[in-house]
């Protein structure tokens, strides 16, 4: 089954066109699919318009949240709720061109898990075109992870992919990050952008700021997670060395008869050593708790496959 995830937020007028576009292109395939409309607390007729779907459709599925939590938890909601073997998203106001998904499947099908869309002539003002295009390249650069369009809300992925990834805040811009952070195949497929038809734009230039701060989160968690000691031990180890060098030198200064007592110099050295044993601590204690988690994971969990040939002799 196809599970298609679509994050609503006061899309009263797009999310019946939106449906009627998704059947369009998913109908002539051979598998059967089911659309989970994830309403995020949306302040006008945007529920109301969803419950009409589900009681005209048997395949509409509706998610209403207490309150605006934002796009990671929707698309978390939605994943929860998913039942398909494989999980499209897009979002609700019209801009992604439904008649791509069968594009993204079909990419799925060579061997991938992931398959992000890329808004290659992007229907948006240039200032935003700008700042997305500063943005995927530091994403880039600091990730390892080099697409086109990181955020495109047109994605399509295997169950498996998305099963147990951390949707927070505002991660939902790096779940291909987060997925190849798990060791997940991932590909990208220019897919058709449109001007947005109805409502307005949500998103200013502040979520790219946002944005870099949890790019810092996912690298952090992707690259130290599972060794917490190389970070907090090697800042620990170079402040250590720092303050060594201030107290060695006035030491010295000591030793041939001048006063240090007065010297700003002794109270940073000292600043120094102090902070950088409580770094290195840091970095045991994280350590001690990565260890105690690894020996209550199921490392079988890690394995892609296993060849295992029992030969049996007569």
């Amino acid at each position: 089954m196809i599970s298609v995830v679509v994050p609503v937020y006061n899309e009263e007028r797009s999310v019946a066109l939106l449906y009627e576009e998704l059947q369009a292109a998913l109908d002539p395939l051979s598998t059967p699919w089911e659309a989970v409309f994830v309403d995020d607390g949306s302040t006008d007729g945007s529920f109301a318009a969803l419950t009409r779907l589900h009681t005209r459709h048997d395949n509409v599925r509706v998610v209403r949240l207490r309150r605006n939590f934002g796009k990671s938890a929707a698309l978390g909601a939605g994943f929860d709720h998913a039942d398909g073997d494989l999980i499209v998203t897009i979002d609700g106001d019209l801009q992604d061109d439904p008649a791509e998904i069968p594009h993204l499947l079909a990419k799925l099908d060579e061997g991938f898990d992931l398959v992000s869309g890329w808004k290659a002539k992007r229907r948006d003002p240039l200032a935003r075109r700008a700042f997305s295009r500063v943005f995927n390249g530091a994403v880039g650069l600091v990730s390892g992870v080099h697409l086109h369009d990181m955020n495109c809300g047109l994605k399509a992925y295997r169950a498996t992919v998305v099963r147990g990834l951390p949707l927070y805040g505002e991660l939902h811009r790096f779940l291909p990050v987060l997925a190849h952070q798990r060791g997940y195949r991932i590909a990208e497929l220019p897919v058709n952008h449109r001007p947005r038809a109805h409502g307005r734009s949500r998103y200013g230039p502040e979520r790219y700021l946002r944005g870099f701060f949890d790019l810092l989160t996912v690298s952090f968690i992707g690259r130290y997670r599972h060794r917490p000691l190389h970070l907090f031990g090697g800042l620990g180890l170079l402040t250590m060395i720092g303050g060594a060098a201030c107290l060695v030198y006035l030491t010295l200064l000591k030793a041939e008869g001048h006063a240090i007592g007065n010297r700003p110099l002794l109270i940073l050295g000292v600043l120094l050593v102090v902070v950088g044993i409580q770094l290195l601590s840091l970095g045991l204690i994280g350590e001690m708790i990565t260890s105690l988690h690894e020996e209550r994971a199921d490392e079988r969990t890690r394995a892609q496959a296993v060849v295992d040939d029992v030969l049996t002799h007569s």
